[in-house]
């Protein structure tokens, strides 16, 4: 019993370790560039986008592991159960955006009530963040959220990922890209008349509905946001 007790107090606390330092490394990385004040706030946007996909993993039933950060990269949690179907999938991947935005939201009052701006720039990052996160293709939460539809709106997001990468000129589009070629591959084979998936993407029509709706609505505001962030930068308060 003591054996057992130690070893999940090690598996508990070496979660923490993981998903704790991996937070003060990123924080460390990006105080260099940015300062300690943007670097603490972004980090923290980033784990509250992470942590509505893990509630929802646990939500569902799903063993899943804390979130992991890379400097520059991100972060992500890693799901040790596969989604049973595409409509438990597209949930997972639409809370991150989801809770993520209601904490940038959070951020962005702060902002206009103190016009502060450190906590408006923070804002403009989180907005992007989520919105970036929704370009409709796999491993992206886009990717996910819009399979309900069919695995072949993936095809959308790759122009979408092309155009940004000529935008932006940043290296983690690459590895977007580099992650996304297998699923582009299951999108080109896909086959509607397949049992198996007609098993795990057959839900109803009013999840389609429900999960597209939902879709928009976060990309549209997301969207707004960003413009209107990026005119208060630009005349300043």
């Amino acid at each position: 019993m003591k054996v057992l007790l130690t070893l999940l107090f090690a598996g508990k606390f070496g979660k923490i370790l993981i998903t704790g330092g991996s937070m003060i490394v990123s924080i460390f990385a990006y105080s260099l560039v940015f300062g300690w004040g943007y670097a603490v706030g972004l980090v923290l946007l980033i784990f509250a986008h992470e942590m509505g996909h893990f509630l929802a993993a646990r939500q569902r039933g799903l063993n899943v592991g804390t979130p992991a950060f890379i400097p520059f990269v991100g972060a992500w949690i890693a799901l040790k159960e596969t989604p049973l179907d595409v409509e438990t999938e597209a949930y997972i991947g639409f809370a991150g955006p989801f809770v993520g935005t209601i904490a940038t939201l959070c951020v962005y009052i702060i902002a206009r009530k103190y016009e502060s701006d450190l906590f408006l720039a923070l804002a403009y990052a989180g907005f992007f963040i989520n919105l970036f996160n929704l370009i409709p293709i796999s491993p992206l939460d886009g990717g996910r959220i819009t399979a309900v539809l069919t695995p072949r709106i993936w095809f959308i997001g790759t122009p979408i990922l092309i155009i940004a990468f000529f935008y932006f000129h940043s290296p983690v589009l690459i590895l977007v890209a580099i992650l996304a070629l297998p699923q582009l591959k299951i999108a080109w084979s896909y086959n509607s008349k397949d049992v198996d998936n007609q098993r795990y993407y057959g839900i109803s029509g009013e999840h389609k509905v429900m999960y597209t709706f939902y879709y928009l609505t976060l990309v549209v505001f997301l969207s707004a946001m960003c413009h209107s962030i990026y005119e208060i930068i630009g005349r300043g308060y």
